[in-house]
């Protein structure tokens, strides 16, 4: 359809417009920026009118301002984007070099200093309850009790083959010991019981003595048995571990026969569960529950270094000490012959070189109370990881505890 316009000499048609299409670089603010209205010679015989908005000089900057502000700020996020699961900038030797040479040092007196402390207290609570014998008092020695025996176990841990294992695969799929991932296949396999020993709070922290049984789902054998496919054939004779646990069955059964089985259980049975509650959730801790996901690795895409570098640091609070600092867990996992009143100086000195490697861990009050919250958490989203790829994360099933 023609349009017209009205001119002394009459109706003319108005000519056509044509847009001319916008070739070759357009300025980034082109379209962002208010552009002046004006008007076609076409229009010149009209007498008429049109009041025009025109920006201001300062909307027009303002504008400008805030496109530049988002245009910074989108570019800082592409800079500061980072992939856990990208192999480091750094190998294993460059986080060596940068601990001083003095935390590589042990010191045999000062060791034993830490095993002779822990046992002093040891018999001492159990003298002062024994002694105080008041109702009031038995459940704060249960809780301290326990706790030292969880001191004592950090000690010696690192000794077991077992945990030897763990060190050496930290953050394998299906090669790691401890608190490893279940994969899809595994996991559905699982039936009601076996799900709520895994996921549902507090069945979790009660696991260890099973675990020493039967180890975790998917995996076969028992640390009590020299023929489990936990040791090589070298070791199947230097099994030391059944003899030890026969050894304190044997003072156990003693001791109920001396003293009568219900003081045996007040000053021994109640605080071995309170040092299962402290080891299950430790070691559950430094391993999971990040407000991120963390990779865990399979095949050629695995290494000690990315599977260590996977470990989290924990605060504890007052703990820290009581417990010998076993929250500094990263580098422990990378270097663990760093004797444990080294790690806090080592892990300053390798930070710089980790860089967003290593995660801060969150402040502790002085009692670590909030890692109560994480621990729930994580049961309620980390369930399984896929049966296939190389780099894979946790995935949460939705259904975990409803029949289908």
């Amino acid at each position: 359809m023609e349009s017209f316009l009205i001119s002394k000499s009459g109706l003319k048609p108005l000519p056509r417009i044509y847009i001319r299409p916008i070739t070759g670089l357009v300025p980034r603010n082109y379209f962002s920026k208010p552009r002046f209205l004006h008007t076609s010679k076409c229009f010149s015989d009209l007498k008429v009118t049109t009041p025009l908005k025109v920006a201001s000089v300062e909307e027009d900057e303002e504008i400008n301002e805030r496109m530049d502000g988002i245009n910074k700020i989108g570019e800082q996020e592409e800079e500061t984007i980072f992939d856990p699961a990208a192999p480091p900038p750094f190998n294993l030797a460059d986080v060596r070099a940068t601990i001083p040479q003095h935390c590589w040092v042990k010191d045999p007196w000062k060791s034993m200093s830490y095993v002779v402390r822990d046992v002093a207290l040891v018999l001492s609570l159990a003298a002062a309850v024994v002694y105080v014998n008041n109702w009031l008092v038995w459940p704060l020695y249960w809780v301290a009790q326990g706790t030292m025996f969880w001191a004592l176990f950090v000690l010696g841990h690192d000794w077991r083959i077992s945990h030897r294992i763990h060190h050496q695969n930290q953050g394998h799929v299906e090669n790691d010991e401890s608190w490893h991932p279940l994969t899809e296949k595994i996991y559905m396999s699982l039936d009601n019981n076996e799900l709520t020993w895994r996921f549902k709070f507090p069945f979790p922290l009660l696991v260890y003595p099973f675990y020493l049984w039967g180890r975790s789902p998917g995996k076969t054998g028992s640390h009590f048995d020299p023929n489990s496919e936990l040791f090589v054939p070298s070791e199947r004779k230097d099994i030391t571990s059944s003899l030890c646990w026969t050894a304190m069955a044997a003072i156990l059964v003693g001791l109920g026969f001396t003293m009568g089985p219900m003081l045996l259980l007040k000053l021994y049975g109640v605080p071995y569960w309170i040092f299962v509650i402290w080891l299950d959730f430790v070691t559950y801790m430094h391993h999971h529950g990040h407000q991120d996901k963390l990779p865990w690795y399979r095949g050629e895409e695995w290494s000690y270094l990315r599977g260590g570098l996977t470990t989290l640091d924990r605060d504890y609070g007052w703990m820290n000490n009581i417990h010998h600092d076993i929250g500094t867990h990263v580098i422990h996992h990378l270097f663990p012959q760093i004797p444990h009143y080294r790690l806090i100086e080592a892990t300053k000195a390798a930070k710089p070189v980790l860089g967003k490697y290593y995660r801060e861990p969150e402040r502790s009050g002085p009692l670590p109370f909030y890692l109560i919250g994480v621990f729930i958490r994580s049961l309620k989203e980390d369930h399984y990881v896929s049966d296939t790829g190389d780099v894979v994360y946790y995935k949460t099933d939705p259904n975990i505890f409803k029949s289908a």
